[in-house]
Order: structure tokens, then C-alpha cells, then sequence
């Protein structure tokens, strides 16, 4: 009977093309006679445009060596980027005291991670993050502990595009959800302050408030006041942010059926509960997706405060290449910053997709 059982199991098994490697590429790349048809043309492409690109990026080039050095290769210079690592990740801050922006990137980043968990997302949470940044402006800063100050001007380079970018998303997000609900707004006034607010930013370029945050914003302050060119950058950016992220929530607000504050009314909540409670968790998860990509854009933007003389990153990796000893090493050293953009919008995509995964309730 036991061999019986087993013969007929070896005689239900699927047919080899249904399964395995075989069975993926049957039904990914094969499964028509189109999708052949391309699926060969991107094999003999890739066949034609790889083997050189691997022989000039890795077997004909060069590493460590010196700038003569690479100018007698056939390949890459990669060398351009150790040896200029520090400026290009630090750029204009002290040397010698480049521990405190790697520290305070390390934090930042370790409290990103350590907050990615829902479970963790409590009252206790809010303090590290106070006292976590309380720390990384001292460190940035200095004055006390024996560290010399270090005024803003000087703070260029990986840190200030990360301090751009997440405060800048931290601060837009919960200035977008207050703009898309004043939108919907039933009092006259509030509707249309947040309406001529909303298109007014979305109808100039991030440039135009930059350099209006930089250039025009000052000749308004009484004689004597200045206020911090990083700080009205961040501000630039934050109210540009808040704007896109405006029009995002009102859609998934929008998207809310009737019958939810209907059902919330039947309960006796009151508008703030039932937007609270029911509305605004419901809408957020739905745009999550068109959220990440604002926040992303938001990201990449901060490369745009080069125009108000802010060295981020890019800028940094500018400067560096335009050094003679380093001429026609461009294209490495934009490869390193693409690498870097890609890693952290990478991290950014992919928790947003698991967030989107946890917080699907469609089951």
C-alpha cells in the first residue's frame, strides 16, 4: 500500500517546467512568445554593454593610487574617493573633530532604526528622540565639554543633507496633515488660508523659496537681526514639503466613504475623535505609498541649497572634483553619490513597504 501511495504521489508531481528555476523563468520571461522575444534582446544587450563595464570598473582600474596614477589607465579611478573621502562626507567642518558629525549621523541613524518597530512607538520613545537631539546638537555645535564651537556655516557635507532631509520630513509631515484637514475645513476662513497657501508653494520651484528664504527673506529683518542661513533653508524646505504632502492626505481623505462619519456620529464621537480615531488612520495608510515618494523627492531636493551656498554632499563631491589633480575623475565619484542617494531612499522605500504591509488590514 506504501508503495502504491508513493507511486501515484511520483506520477501527481507537477510537470518540470511548472517548478523551480525552470518553472520561474517559464512564467516570468517565456510565458509568451513576445515576452521571449524580449527577454532574449535584454540577454544579448546586457551580454554586449557588461563585459566592458566590468572590465573598466573593476579589472582595468585603479584603487588607492595616486592622481599621475590615473591618468595612464584605461579604467576607473576609484582612487578619487579615499583619497577624498573626509571632505566629501564632512566637507568644511573642523579637522580633527570629525567624530562629531560621524557620531551624530550614527545617532540619528541608530534612533531610526531602533524607532522602525510599532510596538516601540510610546510616550518613552518621544524622550529618547529629545534628548537624542539635544545630544546631536551639542555635538554639532560644541562650546561645552571642551569642544570648540563650530558655527553652521561650517557644518557642509553627509550631515547637513541628512539634518535637511529628516527634519525637514519629520516637520513638513504633521504641517501637511493640518493643511489637507483645513483644506476640508467648513469655516470660510481657515479653507481659504490653507487653499491660497497650498497653491501658492506648489507654483514656485524649491529654488524660488530657497532663494527667497536667503536672499529676500533678510532685507525685511530690522538692522541688526539675522536669522541662521541653515535654518531658513530648513524652513524653505519644510513649507515646500508640507505643501505636496497637503494634497497627498487630502486624497486619501477624500477617499473615506461617507458611512465612516456617519457610523463615528452614531457613537457619539466628536469630529476631532472621529478624525482621530477612524478618519486620519485610515487615510494615512492609503497614501503611504505617494507619501514615500514626496518624502523621497524631499530628499534629493536638499541638493537645491547649493544655490544659497550650502555644501551638502553634492556640493562637497563638486569641490572635490574641481581640483586639477582629479580631472576626468567625475564619473567615479558621481557613481559614489549615486551608491549613497540610493542606499538611504532604498532603506526609506523599503520600510515604507513594510509599514504598508503591517498596517494592511484587507484580509
Amino acid at each position: 500500500m506504501t508503495e502504491l501511495a508513493a507511486v501515484r504521489r511520483e506520477q501527481l508531481k507537477p510537470p518540470v517546467v511548472d517548478i523551480g528555476v525552470i518553472g520561474w523563468l517559464h512564467k516570468n520571461l517565456f510565458n509568451t512568445w513576445y515576452n521571449s522575444i524580449l527577454t532574449v534582446c535584454m540577454v544579448v544587450v546586457l551580454g554586449l554593454l557588461l563585459p566592458p563595464l566590468f572590465k573598466w570598473a573593476f579589472v582595468d582600474s585603479v584603487w588607492y593610487s595616486s592622481a599621475e596614477a590615473c591618468h595612464d589607465i584605461d579604467g576607473a579611478c576609484w582612487s578619487v574617493i579615499p583619497h577624498n573621502i573626509r571632505f566629501i562626507i564632512f566637507g568644511f567642518f573642523p579637522e580633527g573633530q570629525e567624530w562629531r558629525p560621524a557620531l551624530a549621523m550614527f545617532l540619528l541613524l541608530a534612533l531610526v532604526v531602533y524607532s522602525r518597530k510599532r510596538s516601540r512607538w510610546q510616550s518613552s520613545l518621544g524622550c529618547l528622540w529629545a534628548v537624542s537631539l539635544t545630544v546631536m546638537g551639542v555635538l554639532m555645535y560644541g562650546g561645552i565639554f571642551g569642544m570648540p564651537v563650530v558655527e553652521t556655516s561650517q557644518w557642509s557635507g553627509l550631515p547637513l543633507t541628512l539634518m535637511l532631509s529628516f527634519f525637514g520630513m519629520v516637520a513638513a509631515y504633521p504641517l501637511g496633515i493640518m493643511l489637507a484637514i483645513g483644506r476640508r475645513s467648513r469655516l470660510p476662513a481657515i479653507k481659504s488660508l490653507c487653499i491660497v497657501y497650498i497653491e501658492m508653494i506648489r507654483g514656485v520651484p524649491l529654488i524660488s523659496l530657497l532663494f527667497m528664504s536667503s536672499i529676500m527673506f533678510p532685507l525685511f529683518l530690522p538692522e541688526g537681526i539675522s536669522i541662521n542661513k541653515v535654518l531658513r533653508a530648513q524652513v524653505a524646505i519644510i513649507l515646500f514639503t508640507a505643501a505636496y504632502i497637503a494634497e497627498v492626505v487630502r486624497g486619501g481623505l477624500q477617499a473615506m466613504p461617507r458611512g465612516q462619519y456617519e457610523a463615528a456620529e452614531s457613537l457619539g464621537l466628536t469630529y476631532n475623535q472621529t478624525l482621530r480615531l477612524i478618519i486620519l488612520p485610515q487615510a494615512l495608510k492609503i497614501v503611504i505609498p505617494p507619501t514615500v515618494g514626496i518624502l523621497l523627492s524631499a530628499f534629493k531636493d536638499t541638493s537645491l541649497v547649493v544655490i544659497i551656498a550650502l555644501y551638502d554632499v553634492l556640493k562637497t563631491t563638486k569641490v572635490t572634483l574641481s581640483n586639477p589633480k582629479w580631472t576626468g575623475c567625475s564619473t567615479e565619484a558621481y557613481i559614489f553619490l549615486a551608491l549613497l542617494y540610493f542606499v538611504f531612499c532604498y532603506a526609506m522605500s523599503s520600510y515604507s513597504r513594510r509599514l504598508e504591509k503591517e498596517l494592511d488590514t484587507s484580509y
